[in-house]
């Protein structure tokens, strides 16, 4: 079966839990965006520490990407309106450790025999996956949510012709290795894969 490729805009820096030097990715220099080729790729990636103002500039290739029928998956705050149907990150106010608990808010093949408290906290401290969410589109499908139902994970179908999977923290595909969340990076390979065909299916030939 055909894989399709999945490239990862490179920032060169990155912090924690970001997607920087996994095997099988094609890396693209972020600065390079507007006049790299995009059409081998099924999937783009971006990270949370990419420079906002610069994609702000060029949203208009994230767009036309996503308007060909294929996948952008995000994860970070967001501060400036360049990703499609993407709102400001609004913190969340903390009085305690609980406040940063992680609910599966719909069930999903990705986090199927993932325990939450697993991406809630990483050696024993809280708040590791998510401090805050962004306000979803319209017609967008939540994942995962902090305790008061504030979605930290979701899926838009509705703001393009792609799909954006969109996370107030981290991007899925570094999760690798460790506890239960291992399981969660192939997952998401796979339903990469699925999707971009699933959309490519109603896209006209060109």
């Amino acid at each position: 079966m055909e894989k399709h490729e999945i490239a990862v805009l490179d920032i060169k820096v990155g912090v924690m839990g970001e997607v920087l030097g996994s095997t099988g990715y094609s890396y693209i220099d972020m600065y390079e965006l507007p006049h790299a080729s995009l059409d081998a790729y099924a999937c783009l990636v971006i990270n949370g520490s990419s420079d906002q103002e610069f994609l702000l500039k060029h949203k208009a290739v994230i767009e036309n990407f996503l308007d060909q029928g294929k996948v952008v998956l995000f994860g970070g705050q967001l501060f400036r309106p360049w990703l499609p149907g993407g709102s400001d990150f609004i913190p969340r106010t903390i009085h305690s450790h609980l406040d940063y608990h992680i609910t599966v808010a719909k069930e999903h093949p990705i986090f199927e025999g993932v325990d939450p408290s697993e991406l809630t906290y990483k050696k024993g401290v809280a708040g590791f996956f998510a401090r805050g969410h962004h306000p979803v589109p319209e017609g967008a499908e939540v994942l995962l949510t902090l305790p008061d139902g504030e979605p930290t994970l979701y899926i838009d179908r509705s703001s393009t012709k792609g799909t954006l999977m969109v996370s107030s923290g981290y991007n899925l595909l570094g999760y690798r290795d460790g506890d239960s969340t291992s399981l969660i990076g192939e997952r998401v390979e796979a339903w990469i894969e699925q999707e971009y065909k699933q959309l490519q299916e109603g896209v006209p030939s060109r």
